[in-house]
């Protein structure tokens, strides 16, 4: 039996810039820079919309919608977490606040399960052109843990976009990176 081997990177499969949307990663502790970074990539490639979205991991997506919204439930079929109304509505309110004095058009999507399959469910139904994400801030002891744990990272190796990645926290020359 034949290897399965998935589709490549390949300019057959390459998105335009010009005249597709971003789709920007968001955090509820996230600096507005990822946003910023966003705004001004989408006017120099004439993207006509930006994508927000957060990715739930406490529940998973049970129906994926073709505007790449989801139905989602609670992972814990014994806990059904009430609260994630509450968190949707914070962080529409947080790009708001961001968006606020910017020209471009957006859109926030709250979605749910593995935060690189439910970004590339949403890339592919907005047919976006490329990823903009922060850089992962959280210091690992393993660098496992940080590659795992590393949005950028999985994006990167699981799907043919292109994934903008915003230094949010660095260190100097002497410091030490979140993988050391």
């Amino acid at each position: 039996m034949a290897e399965h081997v998935p589709p490549q990177p390949d300019r057959s499969r390459m998105t335009d810039f010009a005249g597709h949307p971003l789709v920007v990663g968001v955090a509820p502790d996230q600096s507005p820079l990822v946003a910023l970074t966003a705004v001004s990539l989408a006017r120099a490639t004439g993207a006509p919309a930006l994508y927000f979205a957060h990715v739930d991991t406490s529940r998973y997506a049970d129906v994926e919608h073709p505007d790449g919204s989801v139905t989602h439930l609670s992972i814990d079929p014994d806990l059904d977490d009430e609260e994630w109304p509450e968190r949707e509505a914070a962080l529409t309110d947080l790009v708001r606040r961001w968006m606020a004095e910017q020209d471009v058009p957006w859109h926030f999507r709250y979605l749910a399960g593995r935060p690189d399959r439910a970004l590339t469910h949403l890339a592919r139904a907005v047919d976006a052109a490329a990823f903009v994400v922060g850089s992962h801030v959280r210091r690992h002891r393993r660098l496992t843990d940080f590659v795992n744990g590393s949005v950028s990272m999985q994006l990167s190796h699981r799907q043919h976009r292109p994934v903008v990645v915003v230094p949010v926290s660095v260190v100097d020359w002497e410091g030490r990176a979140p993988w050391e």
